[in-house]
């Protein structure tokens, strides 16, 4: 079973981290939402509360085959100041593992040096963060091992596309199809 951890601080981002869940879960992929409050709830960036799968203290990430970072502010800086996250960060692309980051928290990458001589995107007035990076603009950027997306509206096609990348792209256009996206983008 392919393993997905997403890390989830207050302030993150509604639909940044539940549309990729609900995606990846939709195309059979085992996906863990992963509190590093302290708690299992978590507070959107909109006020909504939301029970994480577990905490971070509880969690192991050696079997993941991708770890994300949903955006959204104050959600970004709080993962960016978890050493915990970055460490896992740091462990997982070390092995050479898929990690994947939209909107502001692309920043958190940046700051750790994974970003440099790579091709990224974020939410713009974040390029500063891309320490190194090539700044695309675009919806998602796939550099290798990691995956970078722009913002809200990037939710559905950077999910599709991390979705293609662990499985396949028929499961991914599948799904897609499924929930009308393809329908939207033929407008």
């Amino acid at each position: 079973m392919i393993k997905v951890y997403q890390f989830m601080a207050d302030g993150f981002e509604d639909i940044e981290a539940l549309i990729p869940l609900d995606v990846m879960r939709r195309g059979g992929v085992e996906f863990t939402t992963v509190s590093i409050t302290g708690s299992r709830d978590v507070t959107s960036a909109h006020g909504v509360t939301v029970k994480a799968d577990t905490t971070f203290d509880k969690a192991c990430f050696d079997d993941a085959d991708l770890l994300m970072l949903p955006g959204g502010m104050p959600g970004a800086d709080n993962l960016n100041n978890h050493d915990g996250v970055k460490k896992a960060i740091l462990a997982q692309a070390g092995k050479g593992k898929l990690v994947a980051a939209i909107c502001a928290a692309p920043m958190v990458l940046g700051g750790l040096g994974l970003l440099k001589g790579r091709r990224a995107t974020c939410y713009p007035g974040f390029e500063q963060y891309l320490e190194g990076a090539e700044y695309t603009g675009d919806l998602y950027t796939v550099d290798g091992n990691i995956v970078t997306g722009e913002g809200p509206a990037a939710a559905l096609p950077y999910a599709y596309t991390l979705l293609s990348i662990l499985k396949d792209a028929d499961t991914a256009d599948g799904i897609a199809d499924g929930m009308r996206y393809m329908h939207l983008m033929e407008r």
